[in-house]
């Protein structure tokens, strides 16, 4: 009688993370340098999430980075518990607004010293009021900073923790009590200096300076606080370069990655054992872990667990356009070098009355007649994203970034004939770029479209990102960049999750951008899932067990 073949035993982990973004990247490392078994399943082909770079113009060696571009909350302690080598590099100067008055093209230049920032205010509005008011508004924001960025990876503080560690109680009024737009209306007067200390509250995130869901304030606690300095820098060979060297690190380390293995269904027991369904090419697979640890936003978890979806949907709010110019384009504004306006955030059509109608306008389901964007230049800091002789040909990258651009202007209209929605929304993005490249247009000495390089089909090369196109291409609920809206970095009453990361799961946990002080490339819930795991197996810390 032949023998009856065995039944092969089902693989089994200590951890298996869903998810390849760079969250998981940083978990695997931590995870996997304890001496633990690691394996992270990545649906796509590739790792790195909304943090990777790509070559998207046909015949042109230019790296761009796809969705993520700026690098401010990713903590040095992540980098040197890794054993990662990625640099960033300060731009040089912060931001450049764009205006006419009295008739004339001028603009305010910050950055690139103290004198030269003072001097620019006072050509711009014609006091130093404003200067000495920014000066002010931005020391206290550094303190903070300082105070606050470090407990990104410590376990969670409580409110009146957090509150006591800041010691600054008008601080803590303007950015966690009190609508921001009180705070900006307080200090500052010109229209324009409002709009730009607005923008950082609005970036990703559909709201405006008086939300009384202090949704605007949170959005701006994130976009000042990284680093503990605030400073948002850019990263050297691209955004791939920082994911590429985390999958390396976790390999080193011993944890297996796999590719083009999308997860489909996580069952556990919230205690000792999960189970992690798979699919693989055209085959279906399983495998078993102690600990589950998913990547991916809370509706993607829900999912995957069967529970109810989050009773809030996730709305994204952006259009992201790369680009790759000839030239930079001449300013009308002659007081200004395109090269330092273009090296920081380049403002557009972002005064403050101008954000709050743009938003007012996309509330009530139509596009903004004028949409704010942010426009800045990565080569110019970093020419090494450019390859052959592009740069020495004077070539440049260029990123746009609109606000106030909700999912609901891209979504097919519910009276849609058959087949026409996305054709529908395809031409409200090009719409909406068109007027976009009109605002930045006005206040240059030749439109944008001159400036353009070609592909090798002859095509301009301009790429377009929407939220629905992050829906679509990295399963982002609503094309929500931080996988929903932010959190305030505390603990909520009664809440006993003690780093950010708790599901209701016992063993499965969330080390995605969703998590409590998730969202922004940051590696912060990849390193406080990691470290949740640890405790709760009494390992201690991660990194002695570095070779």
């Amino acid at each position: 009688m032949p023998a009856i073949p065995a039944t092969p035993a089902r693989a089994f982990y200590d951890v298996v993370i869903v998810g390849g973004g760079h969250n998981g990247l940083v978990a695997a490392g931590y995870l996997a340098r304890a001496g633990l078994t690691v394996l992270v399943l990545e649906r796509s082909e590739r790792v790195g999430g909304a943090a990777v770079s790509t070559r998207p113009f046909r015949g042109l060696d230019a790296r761009i980075s796809s969705y993520s571009y700026l690098v401010s909350l990713l903590p040095q302690r992540i980098l040197d518990d890794l054993g990662i080598r990625f640099t960033v590099r300060k731009r040089a100067v912060s931001s450049y607004t764009p205006a006419v008055r009295q008739g004339r093209p001028t603009g305010l230049l910050v950055g690139g010293g103290t004198s030269r920032t003072r001097a620019s205010f006072a050509r711009f509005t014609g006091s130093e009021r404003e200067f000495t008011a920014w000066q002010r508004f931005y020391a206290r924001t550094q303190r903070l900073a300082g105070r606050v960025f470090p407990t990104l990876t410590e376990p969670l503080p409580t409110r009146e923790r957090l509150r006591a560690r800041i010691d600054d109680e008008e601080a803590w009024q303007a950015l966690f009590e009190r609508p921001v737009g009180e705070v900006i209306e307080e200090t500052f007067t010109d229209d324009v200096v409002r709009g730009v200390v607005l923008t950082d509250a609005l970036i990703g995130t559909f709201s405006h300076a008086h939300d009384p869901s202090l949704l605007q304030n949170r959005c701006l606690l994130y976009h000042l606080i990284g680093g503990g300095t605030g400073d948002w820098d850019v990263p050297v060979g691209g955004m791939g370069a920082l994911t590429d060297a985390l999958a390396d690190a976790a390999r080193a380390a011993g944890a297996e990655i796999r590719t083009e293995h999308p997860v489909f269904r996580v069952e556990a027991d919230g205690r000792a054992e999960a189970s992690v369904h798979y699919r693989s090419a055209d085959t279906e697979g399983s495998v078993g872990a102690r600990d589950v640890l998913v990547g991916a936003s809370g509706e993607a978890l829900a999912r995957l667990l069967g529970d109810p979806p989050p009773q809030q949907p996730a709305e994204g709010s952006q259009l992201k356009v790369n680009m790759l110019l000839r030239r930079l384009p001449r300013l009308r504004d002659s007081a200004v070098d395109a090269r330092d306006a273009f090296a920081g955030t380049f403002h557009v059509a972002e005064g403050y009355e101008q954000l709050a109608t743009a938003y007012r306008q996309a509330r009530e389901g139509s596009p903004p007649a004028e949409p704010p964007a942010e426009v800045y230049c990565h080569s110019l800091t970093d020419p090494s994203i450019l390859g052959g002789d592009l740069a020495a040909r004077g070539w440049q990258t260029l990123t746009l970034f609109g606000l106030l651009t909700p999912a609901r202007l891209f979504a097919p209209s519910a009276g849609s004939v058959a087949g026409s929605g996305g054709a529908a929304a395809a031409t409200r993005r090009e719409e909406l770029l068109a007027a976009t490249l009109t605002q930045l247009d006005a206040h240059l000495e030749e439109p944008l479209t001159d400036c353009l390089a070609e592909d090798a089909d002859g095509r301009p090369c301009v790429e377009v990102k929407t939220p629905t196109d992050l829906e679509r291409e990295l399963r982002l609920p609503g094309g929500h960049i931080f996988h929903g809206d932010l959190s305030f970095p505390y603990a909520q009453e009664g809440n006993a999750d003690r780093w950010g990361v708790e599901t209701g799961h016992g063993n499965v946990t969330l080390c995605g951008a969703g998590a409590v002080r998730g969202g922004g490339v940051s590696g912060v819930a990849g390193q406080n899932a990691a470290m949740a795991v640890l405790e709760r197996r009494g390992i201690g810390s991660a990194t002695p067990a570095a070779g």
